[in-house]
């Protein structure tokens, strides 16, 4: 697994190169600016997940967003379990950004019946015109504490702990396409062994395609730059391909993916699907925005 990395990352190089090389086309369809003038450049995403990872969006200052993401169980399940569909992982959130630039997240979710919590801090944004800037930047801090029974007394709740450390490198090409790097940390207190590492590194790349105002397609990537071979357990990277769907006050996502959970530290580093074996979930998120200011 270790020996597919190199010429992973060197093909989401490449990418990322080409797409800044298209920068000054790209940006001749940008609306245009005056050059006396400095705009910052929206709607690079329409949600604040580009599918599972969160993307560089966030609720504007008094916003409160509530959302519910659902994943079932894998179609190769075949019939008696009706493709999936009589499984369900489900994970709650309200997310609120106090002031403008600062997201503050809580939720919960039945997949080890996981709590998590998350800050997530716009640190630049991409503008045009006069003080033009070429990308947008975010950080994202997030804990997670599993709450799942255990009976070996030796385990705590520091043992139930697990933090992931993100960076959202964003750019919108032109009205329709817009990528995203996210290169990801994720730390685990407990681990399998001692011949696991408690942490991992990976680096994410997803994008968008705005089809219609309302419509884009979107796909994300996650792979892991140290996966852990002394795992009793094989896990993949997860692969993600959606729609989203905007519907008036409400963004509805649809897609297809080989990850079951929905929180950073545990979709990077413990897929246990592959795509490969058609071990694929179909999922979606809905979400609700609540202005709180008026």
């Amino acid at each position: 697994m270790k020996k597919t990395n190199v010429p992973v990352l060197f093909i989401l190089v490449i990418t990322l190169q080409t797409a800044l090389q298209a920068q000054t086309d790209a940006s001749a369809l940008l609306d245009e600016t005056t050059a006396d003038e400095t705009e910052v450049v929206t709607g690079t995403f329409m949600a604040s997940r580009i599918i599972t990872g969160h993307s560089m969006e966030q609720p504007a200052a008094g916003e409160l967003e509530f959302r519910i993401s659902h994943r079932f169980g894998r179609i190769n399940e075949g019939i008696y379990e009706y493709f999936g569909l009589d499984q369900a992982t489900i994970h709650f959130s309200l997310e609120y950004s106090p002031i403008d630039r600062l997201t503050l997240g809580f939720g919960r979710s039945n997949f080890k019946k996981t709590y998590d919590g998350f800050a997530k801090i716009s640190i630049l944004k991409q503008k045009k015109g006069k003080n033009n800037f070429p990308f947008s930047l975010t950080y994202l801090a997030s804990m997670e504490v599993v709450t799942l029974k255990n009976e070996i007394p030796e385990y705590e709740l520091r043992h139930r702990l697990s933090y992931v450390h993100q960076l959202l490198m964003a750019r919108k090409f032109g009205k329709r396409l817009s990528l995203q790097l996210t290169p990801s940390y994720v730390h685990k207190n407990l681990v399998e062994n001692a011949d696991v590492s408690n942490d991992v590194w990976a680096l994410g790349i997803g994008g968008r395609f705005k089809i219609t105002r309302r419509l884009s397609l979107n796909a994300e990537w996650f792979v892991m730059i140290n996966p852990n071979s002394a795992t009793s357990t094989q896990y993949y990277n997860p692969l993600s391909i959606g729609i989203d769907l905007e519907t008036g006050g409400h963004v509805f996502q649809i897609m297809i993916t080989n990850a079951q959970s929905m929180r950073e530290g545990s979709f990077i580093s413990e897929t246990t699907g592959s795509w490969a074996n058609g071990d694929i979930h179909l999922g979606f998120n809905i979400s609700r925005m609540f202005n709180l200011h008026n």
